[in-house]
């Protein structure tokens, strides 16, 4: 297939770094490439989420003004660092558009956008060959990596684009203070849209101003209209000439121009594909709308043995059993506060804001402040702090848990985005190192880490731990799951269930060996062994919901059985595989032993990501086999 917008029409521009406004053709150049530019933007996010796959539209189809005005400058000028490293990881599909128009790649392989194995990842991560040249990593994360570029190149010129969400990251102010104090040259271009995942920072974070924000820390600041592009190719050509760091704050509405997502959270994320057929329509690009609404998909609706047809999302189901929690509780502003980073939706906590604002709070994108204003809350007997966020920030907050740890904090944290299932964002968002938070001395520690299987394992498990004392931790995916079921066809952790903190649940019996799992690998387990059963294999599977606990009695069952294999989705050198043998060991129990989990670089896609690390259900039936001999 042919990308369907001709992208021939695009034209490069040179500019000379002493020009300091544009002639009338340069003018009309470079309105057509931000239409051309745009429209594509949309075109193929809108295509990624015909496919399932999201994309997040919004971001990049803001800042292609400075952008292709910068990237001029880069071209004319050989004392500006030619890369675009952007903040805002979210951004990434305008670093693939100029990968194909600067002859990286080809047009058609934006078809491919956050497809499995095709390069084309939720955010940039580094590939010389195809055209990205940096990784961004997470929000917040890279400012200081570009003065550090600065600091290698001190006669070149470094441009970063960042964003109003990007700046509330607490690294971004050290790093404005650093480029200060070095007199660096760097240009901060910041797309001011005032959005954020959650909702708008100028209605839930009072006195927030980025401009002022970064002029407190010495960083002369320019504020203009990001549509005006006379008015903006001027203050580009002026920032870049000056001497020292210059931020550039570029006011708009989010996806300007974009009927049903402009001015909103929604452009955050991926269009939505009939606001996309109705703008490209209104542009007369009807090949590209033929594109979308006649590309073939096919779902493949997959079932595992053991387990039901209908999924549940734990990590939405987190805030439902919270507020039933609440509803039962007298007084809970005195009890219990919520503290939100931007992802409410992602980890639940929407539920809470509608149904018990007195104990909700926009925390905006300070994951860090908001652990330790959880961790203060609750740092009186008879108070909870509760904070959500993805599991890939926990490493973020390592010593907040500790501070909070030492001040005997009560905080219930909800970790979501854990493990690598359906994690299109890729490497960078990996929530694969969860037993980093496990980081105190074992003398009367009370930090607990569960996971659960499924939505009803949740249920029972938030009732049960709710009002515990000392730092708790819970983790769920991003994927749905299935709901277990025993040997009789019915659910396993429904009504009558107990959850015990610290115990470890038999879901099937065996002798033929021993699995040991836990949250969203636990029904692929259940599945491989059930397959195996009717091969005459008899292998056991435990399911460890409290990952930092040992159970006694199970572990003894485990180490008994002919072999032991832990299967989990965390990081291999970091997870419940490397900790597991040496309990057994120390038990005096050896086994035969091994354990499964991500050991790789992620190569994109949703439903990929597990069986590009070995961890599919036929993966796991594999290695039983082996183990069995």
């Amino acid at each position: 297939m042919d990308f369907p917008i001709n992208l021939s029409e695009y034209v490069a521009q040179k500019y000379d770094l002493q020009q300091t406004r544009l002639t009338d053709a340069q003018r009309q150049v470079l309105l057509n490439n931000i239409q051309i530019v745009r429209d594509s933007l949309v075109f193929f996010t809108a295509l990624a989420n015909v496919k399932g796959l999201g994309g997040h539209t919004g971001g990049a189809f803001d800042i292609v003004p400075e952008l292709l005005i910068v990237d001029g400058f880069m071209k004319g000028s050989d004392t500006i660092h030619p890369v675009y490293f952007d903040e805002a990881g979210h951004r990434v599909a305008i670093q693939y558009m100029m990968a194909v128009l600067n002859g990286y790649q080809k047009p058609e392989s934006l078809l491919h956008y956050r497809e499995y194995d095709k390069g084309y990842y939720g955010h940039p991560e580094r590939d010389e060959k195809n055209g990205i040249f940096f990784s961004s990593g997470r929000l917040g994360h890279l400012w200081s990596y570009v003065n550090g570029v600065a600091e290698a190149h001190p006669r070149k010129t470094v441009v970063m684009f960042g964003s109003d969400g990007s700046q509330m990251e607490g690294d971004d102010a050290e790093a404005a203070r650093y480029a200060v104090a070095r007199n660096l040259k760097v240009k901060i271009l910041v797309d001011d849209n005032n959005v954020t995942i959650a909702g708008h920072p100028g209605t839930y974070m009072q006195g927030y101003d980025v401009a002022k924000t970064l002029q407190g820390h010495g960083l002369p600041t320019n504020v203009g209209d990001g549509e005006d592009v006379d008015a903006l190719y001027a203050r580009i050509q002026q920032a870049l000439v000056a001497d020292g760091p210059v931020a550039l704050i570029n006011k708009r509405l989010m996806a300007v121009g974009v009927a049903g997502i402009e001015g909103s959270p929604k452009g955050h994320d991926v269009i939505a594909v009939k606001l996309a057929v109705d703008y490209l329509n209104k542009k007369g690009l009807t090949k590209a709308v033929d594109v979308l609404q006649n590309f073939p998909v096919t779902k493949e609706k997959v079932t595992y043995l053991g387990s039901t047809p209908e999924m549940g999302k734990v990590r939405d189901d987190f805030g439902k059993v919270v507020c039933e929690i609440l509803d039962t509780m007298e007084s809970t502003a005195d009890k219990v506060l919520v503290v939100d980073s931007d992802l409410e939706g992602s980890c639940g906590l929407h539920h809470i804001r509608k149904n018990h604002p007195e104990v909700y709070v926009h925390g905006g994108i300070m994951e860090r402040n908001n652990y330790s204003v959880a961790a203060g809350f609750g740092s009186e007997a008879g108070r909870q702090g509760i904070f959500g966020t993805f599991a890939a920030f926990l490493e973020m907050v390592v010593s907040e848990i500790t501070m909070a740890r030492l001040n005997n904090a009560n905080v219930l944290a909800h970790f979501s985005h854990s493990g690598i299932d359906d994690m299109a964002d890729n490497t960078c968002h990996f929530g694969i190192n969860n037993f980093f938070a496990d980081n105190a001395v074992a003398e009367n520690d009370l930090t607990r880490l569960y996971f659960p299987a499924d939505v009803l394992q949740l249920r029972a498990m938030l009732k049960k731990i709710f009002y515990d004392q000392g730092l708790r931790f819970v983790f769920s995916t991003r994927s749905a799951t299935p709901t277990l079921l025993d040997d009789q066809g019915k659910v396993l952790f429904g009504d009558g269930y107990n959850f015990q903190p610290g115990k470890d649940e038999i879901i099937r019996e065996g002798n033929d060996g021993c699995i040991v799992s836990y949250g969203e690998m636990t029904y692929r387990c259940l599945d491989a062994v059930l397959q195996l059963r009717e091969q005459g294999l008899n292998v056991g599977l435990i399911n460890k919901s409290t990952l930092n606990v040992i159970d006694e009695e199970m572990i003894v069952k485990a180490g008994r059985s002919p072999f032991v294999l832990v299967v989990e989705s965390q990081n291999t050198k970091t997870g419940l595989g490397v900790r597991y043998g040496t309990w057994l060991l120390e038990r005096g129990l050896a086994p035969k032993y091994s354990c499964m989990g991500t050991s790789k670089i992620g190569h994109g896609g949703i439903v990929e990501q597990l069986p590009h690390q070995g961890l599919a259900v036929a993966d796991i039936k594999k290695k039983i086999l082996a183990m069995r001999g």
